[in-house]
C-alpha cells in the first residue's frame, strides 16, 4: 500500500493582514495543503520562503518595498520548479504577461470561488497553469493585438519571442489538422467551438490540443496562443 503524500507546503505573500489571515484559514481547511509562512512583501518573502522551503507560493503584486513581479523573477531564478500562483485584484495586461513571462504557474483575482482556489494551489503545485476565466480571455486577446503591433504592450511580448524564429520551428512542427487546432486556439476559441467548425468530435480535438502542447511544451492555451501569435508576427 502507498503511504500518505505529504502536504503541499504554501508561502502566502501579501501586504494585507486580513488577506493572508484569510487564506490561512481557507488553506489549512484542506488536510493535504499546510501553510509554512507568511510575508507581507517581496522583500520579506525571501527568508520566508528560504526558510520554509514551500512548494507554492501565492504571491500578491502591489505590495511595498518589492513587488511581486521582482520577487516572483527573483525566487525563480533561485528557484526554478518553484510554483508561484499570483494572486491579485489587479488583471491589468501588462502585469498579467509580466507575471507569465517571470515564470509564474498561474494568475487569479483575489474574487476567485474559495474551493477553486485551492484547486489551483493543487494544480500549480503538480506543475501545470491555472488562470481566472477573465484572464485568460485578456490574455489571448491581448496576444492577438499584439501581432499586429496595435498594444502598448506588443514591446514585452516582442522581448519574450525575440524575433519569432524559434517559435516558426515549433509550428512547423505540427500537422495541417494540428495546425488548425492550434490557430482557433490562438484566436480564442473553445474546444467546442474548434469540434463544430472542423466537423470532428471534442475528444479529437482535445487530442490534437494535446499534441500541440507537446510540440510546443506548454501546458495551457495563453502559452500556445502566445507562441502562435509570436510565430505569424
Amino acid at each position: 500500500m502507498g503511504g500518505v503524500s505529504a502536504p503541499i507546503r504554501v508561502v502566502l505573500v501579501d501586504d494585507d493582514h486580513l488577506v493572508r489571515a484569510g487564506l490561512r484559514l481557507l488553506l489549512s481547511g484542506d488536510d493535504g495543503i499546510e501553510v509554512v509562512g507568511e510575508a507581507g512583501d517581496g522583500l520579506e518573502a525571501e527568508g520566508v520562503i528560504a526558510s520554509a522551503a514551500p512548494d507554492v507560493v501565492l504571491m500578491d503584486i502591489r505590495m511595498p518595498r518589492c513587488d511581486g513581479l521582482v520577487a516572483t523573477a527573483r525566487e525563480l531564478r533561485k528557484q526554478p520548479d518553484l510554483a508561484v500562483l499570483v494572486l491579485t485584484t489587479f488583471q491589468d495586461d501588462d502585469l498579467v504577461l509580466g507575471a507569465l513571462q517571470r515564470g509564474a504557474r498561474g494568475f487569479l483575482l483575489k474574487d476567485t470561488p474559495p474551493q477553486q482556489l485551492v484547486e489551483a494551489v493543487r494544480t500549480v503545485a503538480a506543475g501545470r497553469s491555472t488562470l481566472s476565466p477573465s484572464v485568460l480571455d485578456r490574455v489571448i486577446a491581448f496576444a492577438a493585438r499584439a501581432s499586429t503591433g496595435t498594444e502598448r504592450g506588443a514591446a514585452a511580448v516582442a522581448t519574450a519571442a525575440a524575433d519569432g524564429a524559434a517559435e516558426r520551428a515549433l509550428l512547423s512542427t505540427l500537422t495541417d489538422r494540428e495546425t488548425e487546432v492550434a490557430l482557433a486556439v490562438a484566436a480564442g476559441a473553445s474546444n467546442a467551438q474548434i469540434a463544430s467548425d472542423l466537423f470532428v468530435s471534442l475528444a479529437t480535438v482535445k487530442t490534437h490540443v494535446g499534441h500541440v502542447y507537446e510540440k510546443f511544451g506548454v501546458d495551457n492555451r495563453v502559452q500556445l496562443a502566445l507562441v502562435v501569435h509570436a510565430a505569424r508576427r
